[in-house]
């Protein structure tokens, strides 16, 4: 992976910025009635949510199927959609109120190819019709990684990619090799960066998928959380 490019990225924003500023409006108006995020400041939304969102948008695969767990208020999958047009995302939300709140944003930015699903990602990991269907897996702020791959690689083709944002993971990396490897993935690649402007440190996680998972997994009734593959 590479280092993100925050001036190129200031520039596939400023294309689209009418319609990142629509979805902050969206996200702001919404806010007290779904509980969607506690940034809220103009500066704060912008790099805490938009620019880091971007921070992997140059590395997934042109024209990949996306599957995003634990969506929220749309972060990482709104922004990427906004800036690559050729992604086709698949949004998993187990809050109804949140996926209804998604749906307005798709339908308000005019957004193709992307569906909202309320449900759970264990739930899905067990569903022919989703597991092993995806080019690449997305997460953010949803779990530990030893919870978390348990959850996404089981979605992924042999081949795809899973890519999580997070703060600092050493830790969590540490805790989820044992998962990751049971769970058909190849070693961790990250990739560390500073947002603009002072608003903190991040990391980019990229876990290819290199074998098929074992059918036992995901393992659901909370076991991904409770008991997590150590």
């Amino acid at each position: 992976m590479n280092q993100p490019d925050f001036n190129k990225i200031k520039e596939v924003y400023r294309e689209r910025e009418h319609l990142f500023k629509r979805y902050a409006e969206l996200l702001v108006n919404y806010n007290q009635r779904y509980n969607l995020t506690s940034i809220l400041g103009e500066r704060e939304i912008l790099y805490k949510h938009f620019y880091d969102s971007l921070a992997g948008y140059a590395e997934f695969y042109a024209d990949a199927d996306v599957i995003e767990i634990g969506s929220g208020g749309g972060f990482p999958s709104i922004p990427l959609k906004i800036v690559r047009e050729d992604l086709r995302f698949t949004l998993v939300e187990s809050t109804g109120k949140k996926c209804e709140f998604l749906k307005v944003c798709i339908e308000e930015l005019g957004l193709k190819n992307v569906r909202v699903i309320n449900s759970r990602a264990e739930e899905l990991g067990k569903n022919p019709l989703f597991r092993g269907k995806f080019d690449a897996c997305c997460a953010r702020a949803v779990a530990r990684m030893n919870t978390l791959v348990e959850y996404c690689l089981p979605l992924l083709k042999v081949g795809g990619a899973f890519f999580a944002y997070k703060g600092e993971v050493s830790e969590e990396l540490g805790e989820a090799e044992k998962a990751i490897s049971v769970l058909g993935g190849g070693r961790a690649e990250c990739v560390r960066y500073e947002l603009p402007e002072e608003f903190g440190a991040r990391t980019l996680v990229k876990i290819e998928k290199i074998r098929p998972t074992p059918e036992k997994y995901p393992r659901g009734n909370g076991r991904e959380r409770s008991k997590p593959i150590c």
